[in-house]
């Protein structure tokens, strides 16, 4: 029998850990040992996978039975820590100010209580601790590396600040956007500030261009779809009396339809194909494709927010978020849902005041043990 209380202290302290030294996507070597530390003085497995940071474990296997995975991710951002706690970031511009320390001591907590279980487990369930979830690579790499492989269904979490603690949601089908970045680079002809009809302005093609696209999503995309083009960067000159050869922009497209995702691309496309030939000018579109929207199974879905309850959780259905999340690629290959856990705020995700309440933790990680167990017996059925 697991001591609730003495685990839910361990976890605790180990999430502090993690936070004090977070590390970015693809670097998280020291939080991959200090995972592998844990998991092995609890005697769980840890999968020989060729993986240079994350680990992937698994529990069971005593008994005949299906295969389901639970996801955590483990990186961290490059921002700087202004949360205040006393666990605050030691490693300078670098903050775990999206919660995956939390997500990864949940987990593990999961794999702790699956463990004291595990000769009577109706199968097997595998845990992935994913690196560079920030950078969209993480996903991919542990597909490829052979992490879903028999695997009949997949669970992910992310904590919500906007959400009460003891609170979780979700939905059937999207729940988080896909994802775009693209970079548009403007080339002209530079001249004197006074004589700019010997040249050909780029600022001139970039404002055009913001405007345009601009409209992409109200006279292009249906009313009932929902979708997100955003510039975010605008780049050009350097002093005050020189027109500039050169002009670029950055930005993000977020949907949550691939036939939309799709339209929005062509028409953009489309957009600087024809302000180029306008303006005689060089336009070059540097197109990024991210993580596609997360797509719940609605079975999956209703499994999750049932042993939520009975965990004692209060549970909603919540709208589409347009954040962008990896485990979509996961989705890809095989069923499963991803929840919302609430955090208790008061900050936003990726604010360099965000703060996870700790109350939030044990609850968690005894809800995912639940919802694997949940999850192999229906799945055997």
């Amino acid at each position: 029998m697991t001591d609730t209380h003495d685990l839910a202290r361990r976890l605790t302290e180990f999430r502090h850990e993690l936070h004090r030294f977070p590390e970015l996507s693809n670097e998280e070597f020291a939080t991959t040992a200090r995972l592998r530390r844990v998991l092995e003085q609890n005697q769980i497995a840890i999968l020989p996978l060729d993986l240079p940071t994350g680990l992937v474990v698994e529990i069971g296997g005593q008994n005949a039975g299906p295969l389901v995975v639970l996801r955590a991710d483990i990186d961290a951002l490059p921002i700087e820590e202004k949360s205040g706690v006393a666990y605050s970031s030691e490693h300078p511009g670098v903050m775990h100010a999206c919660g995956h320390d939390f997500h990864s001591s949940a987990a593990l907590g999961a794999a702790i209580l699956l463990k004291a279980q595990e000769a009577t487990l109706a199968g097997r369930v595998r845990i992935l601790f994913q690196p560079a979830e920030e950078t969209g690579q993480g996903a991919p790499a542990l597909i490829a590396a052979g992490a879903l492989d028999g695997a009949t269904a997949i669970f992910g979490i992310h904590n919500d600040p906007a959400l009460p603690v003891g609170v979780m949601g979700s939905k059937a089908g999207a729940l988080t956007a896909g994802v775009d970045r693209f970079r548009i680079n403007i080339t002209g002809t530079g001249s004197h500030a006074a004589r700019p009809h010997e040249g050909n302005d780029p600022i001139i093609i970039a404002g055009q261009l913001i405007s345009a696209l601009q409209t992409l999503i109200s006279r292009n995309i249906d009313s009932s779809e929902n979708a997100v083009l955003s510039i975010t960067q605008v780049h050009s000159g350097s002093t005050w009396n020189v027109i500039p050869d050169t002009a670029w922009l950055e930005g993000t497209v977020r949907t949550f339809s691939q036939t939309v995702r799709e339209n929005i691309e062509r028409r953009i496309r489309e957009v600087i194909q024809g302000l180029a030939t306008a303006f005689a000018a060089e336009i070059e579109l540097d197109w990024q494709p991210g993580p596609p929207s997360v797509v719940n199974s609605a079975d999956w879905v209703n499994l999750a927010l049932k042993t939520g309850e009975q965990a004692g959780f209060e549970v909603r259905r919540i709208p589409a978020n347009p954040i962008g999340e990896d485990f979509a690629f996961y989705q890809q290959q095989l069923p499963g849902a991803f929840i919302m856990i609430g955090s208790g705020g008061p900050f936003a995700l990726h604010h360099p005041q965000f703060r996870v309440d700790d109350a939030a933790l044990y609850p968690t990680a005894d809800w995912l043990a639940q919802l694997a167990l949940a999850t192999l017996e229906e799945a055997k059925a």
